[in-house]
Order: C-alpha cells, then structure tokens, then sequence
C-alpha cells in the first residue's frame, strides 16, 4: 500500500486536472464557435452536403487548435509540430487540389445562384439545360440531348450566360448577299420574315429590324434581330432559318459565296 500511497503522491495530480480543464474548455469552445457557424450557413441556403463539408473542416482546424494549445501547456514545443503539419497540409493540399477547387466551386455556385434547375446557360465551355447542381460537378441537357457534366471548379472560374433570366430573348440572323443584290430589297424581304412570325414581338423597344453589318471583299452581311419569348426561342429561330433560303429564291436574291474575278488582256 505504502508503494501504491508513494507513485500516488508523485503523480502530478494539479496538471491532470489543469489537462482537464483545459480540454473541456477547449471542446466548450469548439461546441459554440460550431453552433453559431451552423446558424451561419443556414443563413446562405447552401446545399445540406456543402454544409456538412464545411462544417467537418471547421471542425477538423479548431480540433488541431485545441491540440497545439493542450501540448503547449505541457511544456512541449509545438514549433516542430506545427512545421511539420504545415507541410503536410501543403502536400495534401496540392493532392486533391481538383477536388478542393470542385468543392469551393460547387459551393460558391449554390451560395451566389447563377443559374438553377430548368435554366438555359452556356457554361464551362458547354450550352444546355441545368438538370442538376451538385457539390462537385453541374450537370446540363445540351439540344442534342446529351448529358453534360461540367466540373463546378471549370463553371467558377469562367464567365456564365443564362438565357433563362430574362422573360424574352434576342432572336440574331445573319446573311451574306452578293453586291448585285438592292440593299433596300434584302433589308424588307428580311424584316418580311420576321415580322410575319406569330410568335415574334412587336412591342415597343422589341421591334423586328434589319440592317447592313459589314461590307466585305466578296458580298454585304446583313443582320436581322427579332425578340421571342425565352420558351419560344429555338422554335422561331429555325422557322426563320428554314423560311430564308426559299424567300431569297422567290425574290430573286443571289447568296455569296467566295469567289475571284479574273480580268484578261489581250496583247
């Protein structure tokens, strides 16, 4: 007993309980500085899964504070340690630095809301359909009926066009005509086609019109704009391709094409 009564009295009971304490301090701490980052992220209407990320990587780096700080009242150093963590964040860092940079875009996508489920975008590179915004990719329904899945980190870091955001959208056109052709003539049998369209607008500030763009080496671009309801896009935008060439048929306007005049001299 007296052996027992001996190790007894040179266990440092005073820093096993200053160990104690500190620790429930230091997970006290971490439980409020959690509760109020829950209350936070709430607020951003993030995605549960985004949430739960972030909050597991607070938790992670508070959780390594609370070490260093335990350590430190040992009388240990913790220069080494944290040199040493330093470099290993580092290396683990550059090892999923694609999945990190997937998972900061998916959440800045979901917290700033771009675009959202059913809109019509070009991003990352590609045009289609949102079907689906994840943590780690966006996925879009191209025109072909394709399944695109976009990496968030890509859609992040590049410019976003929604054509959804607005209720209407700019119908553009644009043809080549040979010199021969009126100006006048190409201009109202364009602004002809348009204007018939029953699904085109006529509203004030929307207005179909047609106009000369450009005069180039071997024929006049002419551009024809016309506005449509969003859901109305692609349907007048193929009725007027295909009405093009037939009209111009009718009307007696030559399409260009590159060609090169070569004038002889006879000696």
């Amino acid at each position: 007993m007296s052996a027992i009564w001996d190790l007894l009295k040179q266990f440092p009971v005073k820093e096993a309980i200053k160990t104690v304490c500190l620790i429930a301090a230091c997970l006290i701490v971490i439980k409020f500085i959690l509760f109020f980052f829950d209350k936070a992220l709430r607020k951003t209407k993030l995605g549960a899964l985004a949430c739960k990320v972030l909050r597991n990587i607070v938790k992670a780096f508070l959780l390594v504070i609370s070490v260093i700080i335990v350590l430190s009242s040992w009388g240990i150093s913790v220069t080494s340690l944290i040199a040493m963590l330093s470099v290993v964040g580092v290396a683990f860092s550059l090892a999923i630095q694609d999945f990190l940079g997937n998972v900061f875009g998916g959440i800045q996508i979901i917290s700033n809301h771009p675009f959202k489920v059913g809109d019509y975008v070009e991003a990352g590179g590609e045009a289609g359909t949102v079907c689906e915004v994840g943590l780690f990719y966006t996925k879009l329904n191209t025109p072909d009926k394709k399944l695109v899945q976009i990496p968030n980190s890509k859609i992040a870091n590049e410019s976003i066009i929604n054509y959804s955001e607005a209720e209407n959208r700019r119908i553009e056109f644009l043809v080549s005509v040979s010199y021969d052709t009126d100006v006048e003539k190409v201009k109202s049998v364009l602004l002809g086609l348009l204007t018939e369209h029953p699904l085109v607008l006529a509203e004030e500030g929307m207005m179909p019109v047609a106009h000369v763009k450009e005069f180039k080496d071997n024929d006049i671009c002419y551009v024809a704009r016309a506005w449509s309801k969003n859901s109305d896009y692609w349907t007048v935008y193929f009725d007027i391709m295909d009405a093009i060439k037939p009209t111009f048929d009718k009307n007696d306007i030559q399409f260009s094409y590159p060609h090169m005049n070569v004038h002889m001299i006879a000696k």
